[in-house]
C-alpha cells in the first residue's frame, strides 16, 4: 500500500509546482496532464483549458501530486485543499478502508473505475480529512 499526499490549487497549480521543485531541487516533471488533455469523453477541458490536471514530484520517498481544481468551484479555500491518498493493489482492502472512512463522513466520489484507474473513490472522512483511493497494480 502506498500513502502520499494531493494537494489542490485553484488555477495556481504550475507556478506552485515550479516553486516546490526548486525548494526541492527537483525536475519540474516533463509529462503534467491538464483539463483539456483528459481523454476522449472526458468532458474536463471547458473552461478549465491550461489548468492543470495532475502532476506529481517525487519528495523524499513519497509521491506528492498537484492539481487545479476545476474552474468556477465554490468549495476551494486557499491552504486547505489536501487530499490524503491510499494505493493498493488489493481491491477488497481498499473498498474495506473506504467503508470505513466513509462511516459519519460523505463519499465525494464512490469507488468506481475512472480512466486513470480501475477502482477509486473520494471520501471526507467524519474529521473533515479528504482521501482518495485508488486501485493501483502494485
Amino acid at each position: 500500500m502506498t500513502f502520499d499526499v494531493f494537494l489542490n490549487f485553484d488555477g495556481d497549480c504550475r507556478e506552485a509546482l515550479n516553486f516546490y521543485a526548486e525548494v526541492f531541487g527537483l525536475e519540474v516533471p516533463a509529462q503534467i496532464m491538464t483539463y483539456d488533455q483528459a481523454p476522449d469523453g472526458e468532458d474536463m477541458g471547458i473552461g478549465n483549458e491550461g489548468r492543470i490536471l495532475y502532476a506529481t514530484l517525487p519528495i523524499f520517498g513519497s509521491n506528492v501530486m498537484f492539481s487545479d481544481c476545476p474552474a468556477g468551484g465554490d468549495s476551494y479555500v486557499k491552504g486547505t485543499n489536501i487530499a490524503l491518498t491510499l494505493g493498493t493493489s488489493d481491491e477488497v482492502e481498499l473498498t474495506k478502508v473506504f467503508n470505513a472512512l466513509a462511516k459519519d463522513g460523505e463519499i465525494q466520489m464512490p469507488l468506481e473505475k475512472t480512466f486513470f484507474s480501475e477502482l477509486y473513490g473520494m471520501v471526507t472522512d467524519k474529521f473533515q480529512m479528504t482521501w482518495q483511493l485508488s486501485k493501483t497494480r502494485i
